[in-house]
């Protein structure tokens, strides 16, 4: 397994190193979860970039959080998760928590939908919380889920 980061316009959130390090370990939980290798490819960039690819990828003209982007590739789990590190740092500054941890669940997030999890309806969302926090225990972080990201 493996996680790839890349830094654009923008510093990450408790440092660079220690952010590659979590999506490393990120990576080898979704590879088991999965049930298979895992090539994950993470993209750190700022609100206008990200609003950039949203707009661009999927005709969304605003800056958010978190996008992945399955890849085809049987039988290895890959994809590309992008996370915005200027919302984690104002994300977080609302609520109270380090924008490491924010930045973090982002990428959990991002990970949880390559792995075939959902949040449109509230039971699956319930899903997706759960999955999440056991990825976040597992990193040794707390689930830090503010009102609009869900939490039950």
């Amino acid at each position: 397994m493996s996680a790839d980061l890349r830094v654009e316009g923008t510093t990450v959130p408790g440092g660079r190193r220690a952010f590659g390090a979590t999506l490393d370990r990120l990576a080898a939980f979704a590879a088991e979860r999965a049930g298979r290798e895992a090539e994950l490819s993470f993209l750190v960039v700022d609100d206008a970039q990200m609003q950039q690819i949203n707009r661009e990828q999927l005709g969304h003209d605003y800056p958010t959080d978190v996008i992945s982007f399955p890849l085809e590739a049987e039988p290895v789990l890959m994809g590309d998760v992008v996370v915005s590190a200027e919302t984690a740092r104002r994300e977080a500054a609302e609520r109270g928590h380090p924008a490491y941890h924010e930045l973090v669940l982002y990428a959990v997030h991002g990970v949880m939908h390559l792995l075939g999890y959902d949040d449109h309806s509230p039971d699956d969302r319930r899903r997706m919380r759960r999955a999440e926090r056991a990825a976040l225990k597992a990193l040794g972080l707390p689930a830090v889920f503010g009102p609009s990201r869900g939490a039950p």
